[in-house]
C-alpha cells in the first residue's frame, strides 16, 4: 500500500494476488455491476471500475466531437476496399474502422472510432491484470490511472481510429501471457529455488498467436516479438524455452496467423515490406546526416505528448530500472526470489524499451509520428506505476488529480477551438476576440465531414453533376477519404486519388479502368494557390477541365477553405502512379 497516513484512493488489496478458482467471489444482488466481473477476476478494487467507466465516457465524448483526422479518413477507405492486407498497414485497421459504420452505412467521427472506444478499456484492463500479477494491486490501479490520463495513450489508442487500436490490445495481451508464462506470482526475495524454476507451458504457443495478431494490426508487432526473444535468450531462467516443443508450435502458429500478410504481399511484389523497410525512409535521395538536437527534440515532444508530469517520471523510473539491470551483471542475484525480480523488470524493459528508445533516436534522422514509440511507453508505464506505489498517498492524489484536471482542461479548450474556433480570429465564438488568424490556423485542415456532407447535399447542381459522373478523384489520398465519407450516404460513386503519393489507391483500382470515363475532380483551394497550375497538372489526362462549383467551408462563421469542383471530359490515358 502507498506510504503515508492518509486514506488511499482505492481499497486495500493483497499484493501479488491471482486467486485460484476456489477464491472466486460469487455475485449477490448487493454487488450490483461489480458482481458479474468478480466471477471472472476476483478482488478488484472499485477504483478500477471507476477509472475504466469514467475514462470510457470521457473518451466517447471526445471521439464524438473531435474532427476526423487525415489518417482516419484514409483508414476509412480501407474499410471501403477490403483486402487481405494493404500497402502501408496490415488488415486489422480496416476491420476496426469499419465495424462501427458498416451497420448503419454512415461514416462519422464517432462511428469510425467505435472499435477504438471499445478496445481501449480492454487494453487498460489487461494492463491492470499484468501489473497486478507482476507487482500488486496498487500498481495495477496506478497503471490504469496513468493510461487514462496520459494524452498520448488515450488519444492515439482509445479515440482515434488507427492500427494502434488492435495493436495495443494484442500487445498488452502478449505482455500478460508472457508475464504469466515467465514470471511466477507470489514470490519474494526469500522464495525457494523450486518456485523460481521455469518450465515451458502451452502459453508459449498462445504467444505465437497473439504476436501474429499484433503484427496483423501494425508492423510494430515484429519488434515486440524480437524483444520477447531477446528476453528469453538473456535470462538464464527462461532460456530453456528455446529448445521446447512449445516454441516450435508457437512459430508455426505465428506464421499461420500472418497468412493474410503473406498472401497480399506475394500477390503485390512485396510492396508493403518494401515501403516500410526502404521507401518510407528513402527521402529525396539527398544525404541526411544524423542530428542529435533533432533526437532531443523528439524526446522532448514525447514528454509533451505523454504530458510532462507523466513523461518525466516515466523516463526516470525507466532509467533507474535499467541501471539496476546493469548492476545485476556486476553483482548477480543471490536468491531465487531476486532472480525472479530481476527477470520481472527485464521482461518489461525488453518488450518496451527497444521501441520507445529506438524511435526516439530515429527522430535524429527523420521526423517520426507520435504513435510510433508509444507502445514502448505503454509498457514502461508498469515501472512508473510500481515506483509511484511507494509514494505518499497525498502525493499520488495530487499528482494524478492535478494531471487529470490539466489534461481535461486543455482537451476541452482544444475541442471548443476545433469545433467553434475558440482561439480563431475572426470567429463568432472567439475568446477575447481570437488569437490566431484563420489563414494561419493549421487546425482548419481537419475537415468537418458532417458540414462537407450537408454542403454537398444543399447544392442541387453539384449533386446532379455527381450523379452524371462515372467517378470522382482528388489529388491527395487523405482528401479522397474525406470526400468518400461525406458522399457515401448521398451518392455511391467510385473515388480514387491521382497523386504521386497515392498509397493504397495504386492497388485498389486499375488505372487503365478509368480511361474513356468522365470524372469530377475535387480539391481544396488551400492546396492550389495557382489555379492555372492546377488545371495544367491534369489537363493532359482529360483534355478539358471545367470549374463548376466552389463550396465554402466555415468554422465559427468564418470561411476556412473552399472545395473546388471541376468537371472533366473522358479520360484520355491512364494516370502514371509511382508504384507498383
Amino acid at each position: 500500500m502507498m506510504k503515508g497516513t492518509e486514506t488511499t484512493f482505492y481499497p486495500r488489496s493483497p499484493k501479488n494476488t491471482r486467486c485460484a478458482p476456489a477464491d472466486l467471489t460469487v455475485a449477490t444482488p448487493d454487488d450490483s455491476v461489480f458482481g458479474v466481473m468478480k466471477l471472472f477476476v476476483p478482488q478488484i478494487s472499485r477504483a478500477v471500475w471507476w477509472w475504466l467507466g469514467g475514462g470510457w465516457l470521457f473518451r466517447t465524448l471526445v471521439a464524438a466531437f473531435l474532427p476526423v483526422g487525415f489518417d482516419e479518413a484514409y483508414y476509412y477507405l480501407y474499410s471501403r476496399h477490403l483486402a487481405w492486407s494493404y500497402f502501408d498497414h496490415p488488415l486489422m485497421v480496416a476491420l476496426t474502422t469499419g465495424i462501427g459504420w458498416w451497420p448503419i452505412g454512415v461514416g462519422t467521427a464517432l462511428t469510425i472510432r467505435v472499435a477504438a472506444v471499445l478496445l481501449y478499456p480492454l487494453s487498460l484492463f489487461l494492463l491492470y491484470v499484468t501489473a497486478r500479477h507482476l507487482f500488486d494491486e496498487e500498481t495495477g490501479v496506478l497503471a490504469i490511472a496513468i493510461g487514462s490520463i496520459a494524452p498520448l495513450f488515450w488519444i492515439a489508442f482509445g479515440v482515434l481510429t488507427s492500427p494502434d487500436n488492435g495493436l495495443m490490445f494484442f500487445w498488452t495481451l502478449t505482455l500478460l501471457l508472457a508475464a504469466w508464462e515467465f514470471i511466477p506470482d507470489r514470490f519474494s526475495s526469500s522464495s525457494s529455488l523450486r518456485k523460481a524454476q521455469y518450465r515451458p507451458t502451452y502459453r508459449v504457443a498462445l504467444l505465437g498467436v497473439t504476436l501474429g495478431l499484433a503484427c496483423l494490426s501494425k508492423y510494430h508487432g515484429f519488434i515486440l516479438g524480437a524483444g520477447l526473444v531477446g528476453f528469453c535468450v538473456t535470462s538464464d531462467r527462461t532460456r530453456k524455452v528455446l529448445w521446447s516443443p512449445w516454441l516450435l508450435l508457437s512459430i508455426i502458429l505465428f506464421l499461420l496467423t500472418l497468412t493474410p500478410l503473406w498472401v497480399w504481399n506475394a500477390q503485390n511484389d512485396w510492396w508493403s515490406f518494401r515501403f516500410h523497410l526502404w521507401l518510407r525512409f528513402a527521402g529525396a535521395g539527398e544525404p541526411n546526416p544524423y542530428r542529435i538536437l533533432a533526437a532531443l527534440g523528439t524526446w522532448g515532444l514525447g514528454l509533451l505528448y505523454l504530458f510532462p508530469t507523466i513523461g518525466v517520471p516515466l523516463w526516470w523510473s525507466t532509467l533507474r530500472s535499467l541501471l539496476e539491470q546493469f548492476q545485476t551483471l556486476i553483482q548477480p542475484p543471490l536468491s531465487a526470489g531476486e532472480r525472479v525480480a530481476r527477470d520481472r523488470t527485464a521482461l518489461i524493459l525488453w518488450l518496451s524499451l527497444p521501441i520507445a528508445l529506438g524511435f526516439t533516436l530515429l527522430g535524429g534522422q527523420q521526423a517520426i509520428y507520435p504513435a510510433w514509440p508509444a507502445p514502448g511507453f505503454w509498457g514502461l508505464t508498469l515501472l512508473l506505476a510500481y515506483s509511484a506505489s511507494k509514494w505518499r498517498a497525498r502525493t499520488v492524489r495530487r499528482w494524478l488529480g492535478g494531471s487529470a484536471i490539466a489534461v481535461g482542461t486543455l482537451v476541452l479548450l482544444a475541442l471548443l477551438h476545433l469545433n467553434g474556433g475558440l482561439l480563431q480570429k475572426p470567429s463568432n465564438f472567439a475568446l477575447l476576440g481570437g488569437l490566431v488568424p484563420v489563414e494561419q490556423d493549421g487546425s482548419t485542415a481537419l475537415l468537418n465531414v458532417g458540414q462537407l456532407r450537408s454542403r454537398f447535399a444543399a447544392d442541387e447542381a453539384l449533386m446532379q453533376a455527381i450523379a452524371a459522373a462515372d467517378f470522382i478523384f482528388t489529388d491527395e489520398f487523405w482528401l479522397s477519404g474525406y470526400v468518400d465519407m461525406a458522399l457515401y450516404p448521398l451518392a455511391q460513386k467510385p473515388i480514387t486519388a491521382y497523386s504521386q503519393d497515392p498509397r493504397g489507391f495504386a492497388f485498389w483500382q486499375e488505372p487503365e479502368g478509368w480511361v474513356g470515363q468522365e470524372a469530377l475532380y475535387l480539391t481544396l483551394a488551400s492546396l492550389h494557390p495557382d489555379r492555372e497550375a492546377l488545371v495544367a497538372e491534369f489537363q493532359p489526362y482529360f483534355g478539358e477541365l471545367e470549374a463548376i462549383a466552389a463550396i465554402p467551408l466555415t468554422r465559427g462563421g468564418a470561411e476556412t477553405d473552399t472545395v473546388l469542383v471541376y468537371r472533366t471530359t473522358s479520360q484520355q490515358r491512364a494516370y502514371d502512379y509511382p508504384y507498383p
